[in-house]
């Protein structure tokens, strides 16, 4: 019988064959831990196991995104204590303000690679299956087991595989297919399973990334897109990773259930307040007036995301009334949306433009939310408060869907834009 590729990788980090629904310790490849959770990560590691000093000073990295740069005299004081820390530690992957979000940064940096297990002090974690690793969340005192022994425990997932048939059509990307499978199957339809996403190999590395943010979203535990395909070889061949020889897709994997995707007949989804899987058309949302749109995060702030908006916003203007908020997922998103005039276009359409990391997603600073506003954003969340005020409406979309709501002030299909209809 065929394995899943969270079998196929969890099979490797545990050194023997197994399968959906076994206990396992495995090792793990690589540790990432960011400037928010540390403080208890680092109290549990020495002060509670008492271990001196991390397993590996290779295999862990540390970011600094969440509130970056600080906000408060506290935040600073997290961060200065996480910088002697990684000094003291002489960790080797440090990545500080201004580098960007966590999951794109490794990825961008080649350290997340195809067949690896990688765990994350961030829900979000799963965005490593972009690359055709079984990334995973984890909690303090887990992430601090593994900082100190370089393994760790979970159950093998079941496998969730989604389909995706036919084609995008204009106006319609990643995003739509993410939050369409939100729609068809709920926050809790993958629950502690892998989402394998077939069919959407001529997908760039940022959309898969796209894909693999928004697998948590249903619930699931990892989100992995195979890594083959012109989006995987562009990637592979710029960073020269390589796929291992065991990892691919197997005929006779048991999956717990396939759901299918009609690219052909998607049209432009909308998660409308307060829950990530209440979708709908966007042609049936009516006329939503909006303050804010946000565009950014390790969902969709990715260089094709920016490039994707400006295309729309070429030669228009953000529309009375709207701020259009602007941060990049890293610095190379933001180098190269410099380097092609993705910026210099952001720019002239009225976007504010913040430091690459996380910005306003959590609600923390760069951009809250008052009582009563209404954001398009192009996140992952829109629960009530998550991006400041819990009297705040907040909306989730696609880059493109958020370019063409800034230049009309309402929730707008980019074909309202650049087709005038």
């Amino acid at each position: 019988m065929g394995q899943t590729l969270a079998e196929q990788i969890l099979s490797h980090a545990a050194g023997r064959r197994v399968s959906a629904g076994e206990n396992i310790v495995a090792r793990v490849d690589l540790a990432m831990m960011h400037d928010s959770i540390s403080p208890s990560i680092i109290k549990i590691l020495h002060h509670e196991l008492g271990a001196e000093r991390v397993w590996d000073r290779d295999r862990v990295a540390v970011v600094v995104d969440h509130v970056a740069p600080a906000a408060t005299i506290q935040n600073a004081e997290h961060q200065l204590a996480l910088r002697r820390w990684v000094r003291q530690q002489q960790i080797t992957h440090f990545f500080d303000v201004g580098r960007g979000i966590s999951h794109p940064v490794l990825v961008e940096e080649g350290l997340a690679r195809p067949g690896m297990l990688i765990i994350g002090s961030d829900s979000h974690s799963t965005a490593y299956g972009a690359v055709g690793a079984f990334g995973a969340g984890m909690g303090s005192t887990d992430m601090a087991l593994a900082l100190a022994t370089g393994q760790t425990w979970l159950r093998v997932p079941e496998t969730v595989r989604i389909l995706a048939r036919g084609r995008f059509q204009p106006g319609v990307g990643a995003k739509d297919l993410g939050l369409r499978v939100a729609r068809l199957i709920g926050a809790d339809g993958a629950t502690y399973q892998s989402v394998e996403w077939h069919g959407v190999e001529e997908l760039s590395i940022g959309e898969r990334m796209t894909l693999a943010t928004l697998s948590i979203e249903i619930g699931g535990k990892a989100g992995i897109i195979p890594p083959v395909g012109p989006g995987w070889e562009e990637h592979a061949t710029r960073r020269g990773i390589t796929v291992p020889s065991w990892l691919r897709v197997e005929e006779g994997a048991r999956y717990s259930r396939t759901v299918e995707v009609d690219l052909d007949t998607l049209e432009p989804q909308v998660s409308v307040p307060h829950f990530v899987d209440n979708v709908r058309d966007l042609s049936d949302l009516g006329r939503v007036e909006v303050d804010v749109v946000y565009i950014g995060t390790c969902t969709n702030g990715h260089a094709n995301d920016l490039a994707a908006a400006a295309r729309i916003l070429k030669g228009r203007k953000v529309a009375r009334g709207v701020r259009l908020l602007v941060v990049p997922a890293s610095s190379e998103a933001l180098q190269q949306a410099t380097a092609d005039g993705t910026l210099a276009t952001l720019l002239e359409a009225g976007a504010a433009i913040g430091t690459p990391g996380c910005g306003a997603c959590i609600g923390r600073h760069m951009g809250v939310l008052a009582p009563g506003e209404v954001c398009l954003f192009t996140g992952n969340r829109n629960f009530r408060g998550r991006m400041g005020s819990p009297e705040a409406q907040i909306y989730l979309a696609s880059p493109e869907v958020a370019a063409a709501t800034a230049v009309l002030g309402y929730i707008a299909h980019p074909a309202e834009v650049v087709n005038g209809r």
